[in-house]
């Protein structure tokens, strides 16, 4: 069985733990890579040649490089600019600004553990099953 690989970028390290659980009790198939902000994952992405997630989940509030400024670089790399990038973060500002930038689906931090198994494995349900971006109208993924 193959696994996959996500790449969650966040800089909250309890998020990171939570994120990563969930992920394995969704499906254990997938494996988590934590990145502490924007500038160290684009240093994961751009070192390392044989490292291509499946899937990158991005948090928007971050220092150094905000989730927006890491999701324009990521496009601007042909090796990554077709990889699918999840939104991951506690608001819902610039939908629109960050679903035109090339976000497969914006994802609101859910409160509850047993939303968030579910918003990370419809997100990636959604991508396997249809290797196109979704609509603008169906761009947000709730629990």
């Amino acid at each position: 069985m193959q696994d996959f690989v996500c790449l969650l970028i966040d800089d909250d390290f309890d998020d990171h733990e939570i994120f990563a659980i969930a992920l394995n009790d969704a499906d254990k198939t997938y494996k988590c890579v934590t990145a502490k902000n924007g500038v160290d994952a684009l240093e994961k992405l751009n070192t390392d040649e044989t490292f291509i997630p499946d899937y990158i989940f991005l948090d928007l509030n971050m220092p150094r490089k905000t989730g927006q400024e890491c999701l324009v670089e990521i496009r601007r790399n042909d090796k990554f600019k077709n990889l699918p990038v999840i939104i991951y973060s506690t608001s819902l500002d610039m939908v629109d600004v960050l679903y035109e930038k090339g976000a497969h689906y914006y994802i609101r931090k859910p409160a509850e553990f047993s939303h968030l198994k579910k918003v990370i494995l419809k997100a990636i349900t959604a991508i396997s099953e249809n290797q196109e971006r979704p609509s603008k109208e169906n761009f947000i993924i709730q629990p």
